[in-house]
């Protein structure tokens, strides 16, 4: 039998190789053997049609692996762009960026209401864009909405809060597209909660979910995260992946996912008392209500120091103090520390009043309301001066308690210091510079801000002027 192999291999001749090269081709031909009778069994054993879960797995390459691990399904549907339910221009203030409250500024936006987002243009035109030409997006999910009457002086006004924290007032002339969009929202909201409950939005990640898109739940902020394990819909009961390197990781990975896209509003906490409400950019009749007063508490303290030891300081009101040292002194008192003014670190009374002044400026609605701006206006553009006083003396006794007492303790005080006019070379002319803009400005700016800067001015001054006999201050 040896000799007829050997006379067999005669035969055939092949070209003669160097050692190495030999060895290497019989190597060869022994992996291309045991392949083929791998094969060959495999194809003894099972029907020549074989299961898409009996093919033989591919590995992961490692600079595929995040391509191939964000293939998603919700439900086992893929993710589409969310339905446009309405579409309209309305009149949108935000008021609150994360719990910090913002001046409140109204402006005509292009809006658009989704399934699960409330998308803000400033221009009708911006929608045809690239997705950065958004201005604002309000994602519903989580959110509260509920009318607003008492946070503007307008009709039909309706505030949407998220659940981060942010506040948007929405308004319209009409109100049955109040109520529409209103409704419209509210469903919204209603739906993307209910969604949430039952666990139909549920993302289930093909391979790995420790890689999930933050930029996916974002944009799905009800979304959460599961097991990637689903054996009768991939056909397989295995994951595709180790899990040895990230199985410590996913289960704090999700529970932190869960607890944002869950975490309570700002409005929420500050209902169950765990965020307690600011003095500053507080509405001035809510804080006159939490503290029982007329008058606000840190206004009463400032002037009371101006009074003690400013009247005669060089352009009091007019120079700015050191910008940080008046942050840390409006730090102290949204802690509601107790407050000393007369302690070494408040020295510089500038720091007092540039602390007074910002609080008039961050007030949500300043101490002349927005409704009365307009009658103000047409009361300073009064020529017979008996007329003026009585216009406005009239408009002030309008006003809500709060004002009219901070008010008259205010310009009461600005009669001091003109008292010292000399020494600290402040006018009446001066002071309506300063106090105009900060005690009053219009709730929409209309494009003449100048106009109504020398307006502001010549209110303060005026009233300033006439205090005795507006406020009877000479009745006491």
């Amino acid at each position: 039998m040896c000799l007829s192999r050997i006379t067999n291999l005669q035969a055939v001749k092949p070209p003669v190789l160097p050692p190495s090269s030999t060895a290497a081709q019989g190597a060869v031909q022994m992996r291309i053997k045991n392949n083929q009778s791998s094969t060959e069994r495999l194809s003894q054993s099972k029907s020549m049609v074989l299961q898409e879960s009996d093919l033989p797995q591919k590995p992961i390459s490692r600079h595929r692996r995040n391509q191939s691990q964000h293939n998603v399904l919700v439900s086992g549907v893929a993710l589409f762009e969310p339905l446009v339910e309405l579409k309209e221009h309305l009149n949108v203030a935000k008021i609150s960026e994360s719990g910090k409250k913002q001046r409140k500024n109204w402006a005509l936006m292009w809006t658009v209401l989704t399934s699960d987002q409330l998308l803000l243009y400033k221009d009708k035109q911006e929608t045809s864009q690239k997705p950065g030409g958004k201005t604002d997006v309000v994602q519903l999910c989580g959110a509260v909405i509920e009318w607003a009457k008492e946070k503007s002086s307008r009709k039909n006004v309706f505030q949407i809060t998220t659940n981060t924290g942010s506040e948007y007032l929405i308004q319209t002339d009409s109100s049955s597209t109040a109520n529409k969009w209103c409704d419209a929202i509210r469903k919204t909201i209603n739906s993307s909660v209910r969604t949430d409950a039952l666990e139909i939005k549920t993302v289930i990640i093909c391979q790995c979910p420790d890689h999930l898109s933050e930029s996916l739940l974002s944009k799905y902020p009800c979304v959460k995260p599961t097991e990637p394990l689903v054996a009768d819909m991939f056909g397989s009961s295995k994951l595709k992946h180790s899990t040895s390197d990230s199985a410590d990781k996913n289960g704090v990975k999700n529970r932190l996912k869960k607890f944002i896209t869950r975490r309570p509003s700002m409005k929420t906490l500050q209902e169950k008392g765990l965020i307690k409400d600011r003095v500053f950019g507080c509405h001035l009749l809510t804080l006159c209500e939490r503290e029982g007063t007329t008058v606000p508490k840190f206004v009463r303290v400032c002037l009371e120091a101006v009074d003690k030891r400013g009247l005669d300081v060089d352009g009091i009101y007019r120079v700015s103090g050191n910008l940080a040292t008046i942050q840390k002194l409006r730090f102290i008192i949204d802690q509601e520390e107790d407050l000393d003014l007369d302690h070494s670190q408040w020295e510089d009374i500038h720091v007092v009043t540039g602390a007074l002044k910002m609080f008039f400026r961050e007030l949500p609605e300043p101490l002349f309301p927005f409704r009365f701006f307009q009658q103000f206006v047409e009361a300073v553009k009064i020529k017979e001066s008996k007329q003026k006083i009585q216009a406005v003396k009239k408009l002030i006794q309008q006003l809500p308690k709060p004002n009219q007492e901070t008010m008259k303790l205010l310009f009461s005080h600005l009669h001091r210091v003109l008292a010292f006019s000399k020494k600290n070379l402040m006018s009446t002319q001066g002071i309506g510079i300063v106090f105009g803009p900060t005690l009053m400005w219009p709730e929409l700016d209309g494009g003449n801000m100048a106009v109504n800067m020398v307006y502001q001015n010549q209110i303060v001054e005026f009233i300033l002027i006439e205090s005795r006999e507006i406020f009877n201050m000479d009745g006491k």
